[in-house]
């Protein structure tokens, strides 16, 4: 697949035909206008693609207006220091069914994941989180996705592909390559028993908006595990951002979800951040889209701020902490970066049937999981993990 068989599914924004200051975050910007690329001009590559595309939440009409008020907002933000080059390919314009437009998703995540680049989508509707992951699908590789949503969107799995139902999707879709989902920021009156549960029996990882608000720091960990960040703008409250049809009086404020933002920004592994069900027919005064334009620059600061610390091979650059819980029952390895301070923590997995030695799997964390362990306590993130592995 070539370039050009994915830019027909592409239409350069119009912001592109503006001026911008030298200063100004819109300078930094290299617009496609039916240009040629190569593979190799996308590698380490942030990469900004709109999707006017609003079909999935009939709730929410207005929301294929949005990519570009959100660009006319960052693209007139401060640069943040940062040099490098920013592409942006312009919008995938809406099908004549929906599903065209989810083939077009795919096929446009799918090409750019393979030339090594990084991606800020802007929606639409959060069901367009669905295509993106089949786009990972396509390179038979697995999946971890948090989403920031106050509902868990499982809906029912039968009918038509909406945004209340994508996560149900994704969990029912064959071959299943999902192996964690994340969910930031849920509120309790919004979520079914019958949901919880499920979440509790597929080992995922649910936080309610209490413990996020309580402690944010703590999303760090969860974030810098992820592939993809879908964030639905109805999780934060109305009065933060009123441009969602379905935001509630409670919900993150404008400070957590840009914390959140670059918290996934500077994780070296998360390759797909979405923004999502902003609808600007109803946003007072643009507040909304001004609101995601300052969580897309946040992103955008942590992804040029990647520090690219993940303990894959060479473990020199890191502290070990050994502990031994349960009378020596289970034992946890702690690696800390020298250079950043994180954490992380392995999991044993058992090996294939012709390798007589135990695998190990490597997953973030953060000093209050190494202060339980050595409390004799083991942390919840890794039993979830083992207990998916084993």
């Amino acid at each position: 697949m070539t370039f050009e068989d994915i830019s027909i599914f592409l239409k350069p924004t119009s912001l592109s035909e503006q001026s911008y200051s030298d200063d100004s975050l819109g300078s930094k910007v290299s617009f496609f206008s039916g240009n040629h690329y190569e593979p190799t001009d996308f590698i380490e590559t942030l990469v900004v693609i709109g999707v006017s595309e609003e079909r999935g939440n009939p709730a929410n009409l207005g929301t294929a207006e949005a990519p570009d008020k959100i660009r006319e907002y960052l693209y007139a933000l401060k640069t943040g220091g940062y040099e490098r080059t920013i592409l942006d390919l312009g919008n995938i314009t809406a099908g004549f069914e929906k599903q065209d437009t989810y083939f077009a998703i795919t096929k446009v995540v799918n090409y750019l994941l393979k030339s090594k680049a990084v991606l800020l989508v802007m929606g639409g509707s959060q069901d367009l989180t669905y295509p993106i992951y089949l786009a990972y699908e396509k390179l038979e590789q697995t999946v971890n996705l948090v989403s920031i949503d106050s509902r868990f969107d499982i809906g029912e799995i039968d009918s038509d592909t909406q945004s209340n139902n994508f996560l149900g999707k994704i969990v029912m879709h064959e071959p299943n390559y999902l192996f964690n989902y994340s969910n930031l920021a849920y509120q309790s009156y919004f979520v079914d028993q019958k949901s919880l549960e499920l979440m509790q029996k597929l080992y995922f990882d649910i936080f309610r908006l209490g413990e996020i608000k309580e402690e944010i720091a703590q999303t760090e960990a969860i974030l810098r595990n992820a592939d993809i960040v879908s964030f639905d703008m109805s999780s934060i409250r109305f009065a933060d951002a009123p441009g969602c049809l379905q935001s509630s009086p409670n919900g993150l404020n404008g400070e957590d979800a840009c914390r959140i933002s670059r918290y996934s920004g500077i994780s070296d592994k998360l390759s797909v951040f979405g923004i999502f069900e902003l609808n600007p027919k109803a946003d007072n005064r643009n507040q909304t889209a001004f609101l995601a334009a300052e969580m897309a620059w946040y992103f955008l600061n942590g992804y040029f701020n990647r520090v690219s610390d993940y303990p894959i091979v060479d473990k020199s650059a890191y502290s070990l902490f050994t502990v031994p819980i349960s009378d020596g029952k289970y034992t946890i390895e702690f690696y800390k970066s020298n250079k950043s301070d994180r954490w992380w923590m392995e999991v044993p997995y058992p090996s294939k049937p012709e390798s007589k030695y135990e695998r190990q799997y490597m997953i973030p964390c953060s000093y209050s999981d190494y202060q339980l362990a050595c409390n004799d306590e083991i942390p919840d993130r890794w039993w979830k993990t083992y207990q998916k592995l084993h």
